[in-house]
């Protein structure tokens, strides 16, 4: 095609990206690169707006040079050309204020067409008229908007402040296997079959654990990890199977330890976007948090707080509260402003919802021309719900009477789901600490651990270890931005039998143990340092900077909710051969 080598001898290496150019550059002479956003052909003028990874910039080509004025006519979207030109000025009319470059424009004098291409199955421009489905199969299409450069690019900075924060304090940063064992506590394991070992399988790492621990035995008193982990898992918006976290470790180190270096990179990551992050970061123990919030990931934008009227229940005549009173439940209520006027059928299906979500439904109080509730309350009882609640005239009060372990965080769902609007746009962040050690497992029916059988539990609560374990409290603590856990870690065991007694309590036999954990509670018996750490959700993050609502939009190629790769096909079917080289045989 004669087109495509329009103007010979070109050398199309770029002087400087599109979105770069501004005034002070008029008069140079500059080369770009990119690929065509869109053309306007006005007869004798052609004007094209080139794209890269920066931004556009406005190309003019006049009939002074008919050779370029007709190749330029031939250029269509997503064609990728280098131009080199002059940088001018655009006079006072034709300036663009919705661009960065809109003051300047480059009159075209050389063009190289580098690429032709098909029509893009969407346009390229934000925001993006494409199904999720599509956008992921043309990934590669999708990543050109820009907003998607800017979410990579944004990546990219986070993970350069990270290393340098860290790096500037001491921290190694060492690499992990992926090829691991197999240890199934918490999430499903992604297993590798060996081919070399027939019969026997690695697993993909849920988590570097015990590899950054036994790094603390091997003296790496600091390091740090921007590590891809593995979980195989129902997805949500903030969950992919495979998934990077910020990952450290060091020794010699209390919870104060980890909170400050943990608030200075936090500072130091947000600051990418100019947001300066209020220092230190508050804290909630993880009881303050049920209480004041119904949640242990509370989004502190909305101002919201649950209120306590288990002590004004035990005054009503309500049959129902006295009932759920009397087996050691609670009243719980939630003030919701400017919502009196929902409709019964709304207000129905929230309670459809409560009960959804374990609870035996929802009690809503309003007033208007006196007070209508879903319950049959005295006037005088109605009040003193509705002035505890500091409720106004035209706010809703929802109430939940039941378990403590079930109206709080019912009352917390709708805390988030009805006040979402009060939020804004900040970032508030908090601390949330003293996490109970274990939690029950209906599933299972056996205590399992909170977060991981590592952590610590609190020295004063080690005594109730086998006589009330679930009243012991980890020395676990999670950072929480805009009710997204973007950090979850603790203060790990470093005794020997301490360690031993955990795995002891969770149902673990001596053979169970010996199989799975036996090398890392060998290592512990040889001088292992107090140590503790975190994992930082460095996707989480970055879908925060760039004010997403989905990591899967700061991911360059993510799957979809139910773990597909749309670009590549995977997972995909292999062959017979490859399965007899394992020694694998499919069930049917």
């Amino acid at each position: 095609m004669e087109d495509k080598q329009s103007i010979r001898g070109l050398n199309f290496s770029r002087t400087i990206y599109c979105g770069l150019l501004r005034p002070e550059h008029e008069g140079q002479d500059v080369t770009l690169c990119g690929w065509v956003q869109r053309l306007r052909d006005m007869g004798n003028l052609i004007f094209v707006d080139l794209r890269d990874r920066e931004g556009i910039t406005q190309i003019v080509f006049s009939p002074e040079r008919p050779d370029l004025l007709e190749a330029a006519k031939k250029l269509r979207p997503e064609f990728v050309v280098s131009v080199k030109g002059l940088v001018r000025k655009r006079g006072p009319r034709a300036v663009n204020k919705e661009m960065d470059t809109g003051e300047v424009e480059i009159e075209a004098k050389e063009m190289r067409l580098l690429n032709v291409s098909k029509v893009p199955p969407f346009q390229v421009a934000d925001p993006v008229q494409a199904s999720e489905d599509l956008r992921m199969k043309y990934r590669y299409i999708d990543l050109r908007r820009p907003s998607k450069q800017r979410a990579i690019k944004l990546r990219h900075e986070a993970a350069l402040r990270t290393r340098n924060y860290l790096s500037g304090r001491g921290f190694l940063e060492i690499e992990t296997p992926f090829l691991a064992k197999s240890t199934p506590e918490g999430a499903r394991d992604y297993l590798v079959p060996s081919r070399i070992h027939k019969g026997r399988f690695y697993a993909l790492p849920q988590s570097p654990q015990t590899f950054k621990q036994t790094l603390m035995i091997s003296g790496f008193d600091r390091y740090f990890q921007i590590v891809r982990c593995f979980r195989d898992e129902d997805l949500r918006s903030e969950r992919q199977p495979e998934f990077t976290q910020i990952d450290i470790e060091m020794s010699f180190a209390d919870r104060e330890d980890i909170f400050s270096l943990v608030d200075g990179m936090l500072a130091a990551i947000f600051d990418v976007i100019g947001e300066k992050i209020g220092l230190p970061i508050p804290r909630l123990t993880y009881r303050e948090s049920m209480e004041r919030y119904g949640t242990d990931k509370p989004d502190l934008r909305i101002k919201a707080e649950l209120t306590d009227l288990t002590a004004e229940a035990s005054g009503l005549q309500s049959e129902i509260i006295r009932k759920v009173l009397a087996s050691g439940g609670v009243l719980k209520g939630l003030r919701v402003p400017q919502a009196a006027g929902l409709s019964r059928s709304q207000l129905d299906k929230l309670g459809e919802k409560a009960q959804e979500l374990g609870a035996k439904g929802i009690i809503w109080l309003k007033k208007q021309n006196g007070f209508k509730s879903a319950l049959k309350l005295e006037e005088a009882e109605a009040r003193t719900i509705w002035e505890k609640s500091t409720a106004r005239d035209e706010d809703l009060v929802l109430l939940v009477a039941d378990r403590r372990e079930v109206a709080l965080p019912v009352l917390g769902f709708f805390r988030k789901e009805l006040l979402q609007s009060q939020a804004g746009k900040d970032f508030a962040f908090t601390w949330v600490t003293d996490f109970p050690l274990f939690e029950w497992s209906a599933e299972e029916k056996k205590i399992v651990s909170v977060h991981h059988p590592f952590t610590s539990p609190l020295a004063e609560d080690i005594p109730l270890l086998e006589s009330e374990p679930l009243r012991v409290r980890a020395r676990a603590y999670d950072v929480v931005c805009n009710g997204y856990e973007i950090g979850g870690g603790s203060i790990r065991i470093h005794d020997f039998e301490l360690q031993r007694r955990i795995f002891g309590l969770l149902g673990l036999s001596e053979k169970e143990t010996e199989e799975k954990f036996g090398y890392f509670l060998e290592a512990l018996g040889y001088g292992t340092p107090p140590h503790g750490g975190i994992a930082m959700g460095f996707d989480r993050i970055v879908m925060l900077l760039a004010r997403e609502e989905s990591i899967r939009e700061v991911i360059a190629f993510p799957k979809t909710t139910s773990a597909l790769c749309l670009l590549t096909g995977s997972p995909s079917q292999v062959s017979e051969k490859q399965l007899d080289e394992l020694g694998l045989k499919l069930k049917k």
